[in-house]
């Protein structure tokens, strides 16, 4: 099922209530918020208070993806501020099967994030328990960056895994999506689609959200 996660990364802060109501009034599920620390990536953004104090605003599904080092250190943290899905890099933590166990034991679903150099093979043991696998399509760290399509091919292999292994999971794609690389993700077989300036920057919210969801009815997702 096709679920859209615009980025607030890419929203106008000054009137961000605003934004969160066109996007509640578009009947948009997801929202996807880009936790960075300066460390795992060199750029910072926001952190706990800032999800806490929207998560108040909107009941949109708080799709939060973790660009931290050690990110176990943060659930219970993320989970009080009312993150519904935890998205960590693997390349990040050494106990990646303990911290999905956390993560769930917290009431929200567990994801992981790979970067355009990391192989599926690095949480292929861990499939069957996620319940979406992110894969960035620009590095990590970023807004405006271009749509790197080769890593269609990891979208492919993610969709052909779970067909053969009966999987349940998501799989999203974050970076450079536009009206016209959106098309390359569901033709892959993507099912999430986080998007930055093309939505939150749109001059009308609303009307991109139909587009996109114009786009998807032509796609078996």
């Amino acid at each position: 099922m096709y679920k859209l996660s615009p980025s607030l990364l890419a929203a106008d802060f000054g009137i961000l209530k605003q934004q969160l109501e066109e996007l509640d009034k578009a009947n948009v599920p997801y929202l996807h918020l880009d936790i960075m620390d300066g460390v795992f990536v060199p750029n910072l953004s926001f952190g706990l208070a800032v999800v806490q104090s929207i998560r108040k605003y909107t009941k949109i599904i708080f799709d939060v993806h973790l660009m931290i080092i050690e990110p176990e250190r943060y659930v219970e943290q993320f989970a009080k501020a009312g993150a519904d899905i935890f998205c960590f890099h693997i390349e990040a933590t050494e106990n990646a099967k303990e911290l999905i166990a956390k993560i769930k034991d917290l009431g929200m679903k567990a994801a992981i994030a790979l970067k355009p150099a990391t192989p599926i093979s690095t949480i292929e043991e861990l499939l069957p328990e996620l319940d979406m696998v992110l894969v960035m399509t620009v590095e990590p760290g970023f807004g405006g960056q271009k749509f790197m399509q080769d890593q269609m091919e990891k979208v492919k292999d993610l969709v052909k895994l779970r067909k053969e292994n009966n999987y349940n999971y998501d799989i999203e794609v974050d970076g450079g999506v536009n009206p016209e690389t959106i098309k390359t993700c569901f033709a892959a077989g993507a099912n999430v689609i986080v998007a930055g300036s093309a939505v939150m920057g749109a001059k009308d919210i609303s009307a991109r959200v139909k587009e996109f969801a114009e786009i998807a009815k032509d796609y078996t997702l």
